[in-house]
């Protein structure tokens, strides 16, 4: 199939399952910045109870979770399959956490969860987000503009997070010459700060692939690839970075 003919065939495939209202496509394709190799993401969105056997038993190859099986919050599980040789992606997403979602965020409040290969974790909007960069491949969902409350709430409350990490760096990594530790700290304050960056601006945003590129803190590279050993040069890095965060806008 080409492309065109593999997307129609996946968003009807998944427009069939039980419970699902909508199908869209979400990362890099549908905001036209993929390359060849690129995933193939897609979300479903149900409404009331969504089973995944059902997802399973379309026949694709690849893993399939539970409901909840990806922490329990916004971002609530999923599958990776591979089909027609593409690797694809689907994520779930319920229609009542999604409105309420954003009417949270059209009132500028949010909360914060783990997720795994996500420094920063993430922030509730983000399905949001999804809303607003993603393309509707079947059912009706809105197109969300940035709310102008979430642009004045979220960036303190980001910068917090980070000034707390690298606060935490420098009494509890720092004295011990823990340089593992520290770069760890470096990296989940640069999104942290990112996720800031974009929040002022009103930028949506969806996972970190390219957060610190496009909050222009790509310079915390070069601290981080000249850690080293030593109190001091780690203390340096903190402070070097603490100047740049700061920065940041």
């Amino acid at each position: 199939m080409d492309d065109a003919a593999f997307l129609g065939h996946v968003a009807d495939r998944l427009a069939a399952l039980p419970a699902v209202q909508a199908v869209t496509l979400g990362g890099s394709r549908a905001q036209d910045a993929h390359h060849p190799d690129s995933d193939w993401d897609f979300a479903v969105y149900y409404r009331g109870a969504f089973d995944p056997a059902a997802l399973r038993a379309v026949g694709w190859e690849g893993q399939v979770s539970e409901v909840g099986e990806w922490g329990g919050g916004v971002f609530n599980g999923g599958a990776w399959l591979t089909v027609d040789g593409r690797h694809v992606d689907v994520h779930y997403r319920d229609l009542d956490v999604v409105e309420h979602q954003t009417a949270e965020a059209r009132a500028g409040r949010f909360h914060w969860e783990p997720l795994m290969f996500h420094l920063a974790g993430i922030p509730s909007y983000l399905v949001v987000a999804e809303l607003a960069t993603g393309q509707v491949l079947s059912g009706d969902l809105p197109c969300p503009a940035y709310p102008e409350a979430l642009r004045a709430s979220a960036p303190p409350v980001w910068r917090d997070k980070a000034a707390l990490t690298l606060q935490y760096a420098l009494g509890a990594h720092v004295p011990r010459g823990q340089v593992t530790e520290v770069a760890g700290a470096l990296a989940t304050a640069a999104a942290q700060t990112a996720h800031a960056v974009l929040a002022a601006r009103g930028e949506w945003i969806t996972n970190e692939k390219r957060l610190l590129a496009r909050a222009g803190l790509r310079e915390v590279d070069t601290l981080l690839a000249a850690l080293g050993p030593g109190h001091e040069a780690l203390r340096h890095a903190v402070t070097e970075a603490a100047a740049l965060f700061r920065s940041a806008a």
